[in-house]
């Protein structure tokens, strides 16, 4: 599992670069203790691109570099379960019930 971690910290760091660049934006603190900091737009006028930097348009698009990184994480999820990276949702759903209805 320490391979899923893995795969899935990359996947978090790649969609927040593209999501909030860092040469647009800074990093502040939230006023009220507890709460993650917040990105700010930093020099020029990124606002307007950085408005249109959500995940649905990120998986609309669907980058060369997202797409390898969901091939990755689901090569590491596989692989635990000696599936084959590309097993379909249908297939992994119903090895999952099977594993699942086995047990004690």
């Amino acid at each position: 599992m320490i391979a899923v971690a893995r795969v899935s910290r990359l996947l978090v760091k790649l969609r927040g670069r593209w999501l909030n660049p860092p040469e647009w934006v800074g990093w502040v603190d939230e006023p009220a203790a507890g709460y993650p900091m917040r990105a700010v737009p930093t020099k020029g006028d990124p606002v307007r691109e950085l408005g249109r930097r959500t995940l649905t348009n990120l998986y609309n698009e669907r980058p060369w570099w997202l797409v390898d990184a969901h091939r990755a994480l689901d090569a590491a999820v596989a692989k635990p379960y000696c599936w084959t990276a590309d097993i379909s949702e249908t297939s992994a759903l119903r090895e999952l019930l099977e594993l699942n209805s086995t047990r004690d």
